[in-house]
């Protein structure tokens, strides 16, 4: 087993992905673990899948998963998890919004004793108001309808224990959502804060319809 996985869905970030894999690097090559980088390309229409393949032949640590179609965020970051080695695992987007530099922060807050570290926004740079009071009411009414206690204000970029990856690998929903899931199963949960950027380049594949269709 490695130390670490960083799953990555992608769908549609040929412009996002070297600039990611370069800022990932720079990140974990100093902290001396062994890595696996799992893309999960979601049926993206542009070149992702080919800049990925092209990758892997010069990094052995690249990884990759090619759905023939669009399958939707949650279930590539499923398929990422059913197929990671790592000891932890780290699920971060491409689009370089949550910055790969957080996760050496969320792997340390981790070794001290919690099997979950998500990462929590203090600040949403270069988005309208429009997604964010909708994002905002979107997870307020999750709470509200729920009885789990899901963390406000976070998204799926977190660092997870390989027991937490266990676990969720024998829940039998086959439309996960993992933001929900994982708070339900009880581990040991921190958080470190950030303030997150503008996305890189492209726009988001994960729009309100698609956050709607979560209920």
């Amino acid at each position: 087993m490695i130390d670490l996985s960083v799953i990555i869905p992608i769908y549609n970030e040929e412009k996002n992905i070297p600039v990611l894999m370069q800022r990932l690097q720079q990140v974990i090559n100093p902290m001396n673990l062994s890595v696996e980088y799992l893309f999960i390309n979601d049926g993206s229409g542009d070149n992702s899948i080919a800049l990925i393949k092209q990758l892997s032949l010069t990094h052995e640590a690249i990884k990759y998963i090619d759905f023939s179609r669009n399958f939707g965020h949650q279930i590539a970051v499923t398929a990422g998890l059913d197929k990671c080695r790592g000891n932890a695992a780290v699920i971060i987007d491409a689009d370089l919004q949550d910055p790969p530099e957080l996760i050496a922060e969320l792997y340390a807050k981790m070794k001290t004793g919690y099997e979950v570290v998500y990462a929590k926004r203090l600040t949403r740079s270069g988005e309208s108001f429009f997604k964010k009071i909708t994002a905002r009411i979107f997870y307020r009414l999750i709470a509200r309808i729920t009885t789990i206690d899901i963390p406000l204000d976070t998204g799926d970029f977190r660092i997870i224990h390989r027991k937490v990856i266990d676990v969720l690998k024998q829940m039998p929903e086959q439309q996960k959502y993992l933001r929900g899931q994982i708070p339900w199963i009880g581990f040991r949960t921190s958080y470190v804060e950030y303030n997150r950027d503008p996305r890189l380049e492209g726009e988001t594949g994960y729009s309100l319809k698609k956050m709607l269709m979560i209920l």
